[in-house]
């Protein structure tokens, strides 16, 4: 007899449980926040983000109802935070590179996907500053702006244009070459 397949769905991490974990560190009724609760603030509203827009590529291309299959693991996995990082600066520009002009939109990204991408690539940067850089003290304030900045980054990704969301996630999970 064939081994039973799990009935389970994957875990996706959901970006609002990251929020909410975000807001908990930072919210103490004992004094100021440590530092390391700021910064795990700082990083958790980053793997909100990232996370967010990674499921909305393969809930598009592969299917919410695929989320138990290792396909979807695969190409889940398959987005690095370089790649991010890469992408959102080329949506950053005036006049995209020739690479990425048959895929973008005839009227370009617009405000909302221009206004994500700002937003990721500034939240990376706080991010590594928060995990990496020893130097630097954070306050509260910093880790309020970065959640505050996803969310309103996530809020403005949903409120592009369907095929200006559908252009992003394509060239997210299928880099031009």
């Amino acid at each position: 007899m064939p081994p039973r397949k799990s009935s389970t769905r994957v875990a996706i991490l959901n970006p609002d449980h990251l929020f909410e974990q975000a807001d908990k560190l930072i919210t103490s009724s004992a004094g100021p926040p440590r530092q390391v609760d700021i910064r795990r603030a700082i990083s958790a509203a980053y793997y909100a983000t990232f996370h967010a827009i990674i499921t909305a590529a393969v809930d598009q291309f592969i299917g919410v109802t695929n989320r138990d299959k290792s396909r979807y693991g695969l190409v889940y996995r398959s987005v690095s935070h370089a790649w991010l990082r890469d992408l959102c600066k080329e949506v950053q520009k005036s006049t995209p590179s020739n690479k990425f002009k048959p895929y973008i939109p005839s009227d370009g990204f617009g405000p909302n996907i221009s206004a994500f991408a700002t937003a990721v690539v500034d939240l990376q940067e706080k991010r590594h500053a928060a995990d990496y850089d020893v130097m630097i003290r954070m306050n509260k304030s910093d880790a309020v702006l970065a959640i505050n900045t996803a969310r309103a980054a996530l809020r403005r990704f949903e409120k592009a244009k369907e095929a200006r969301r559908i252009a992003f996630l394509s060239m997210l999970l299928f880099p031009p070459r």
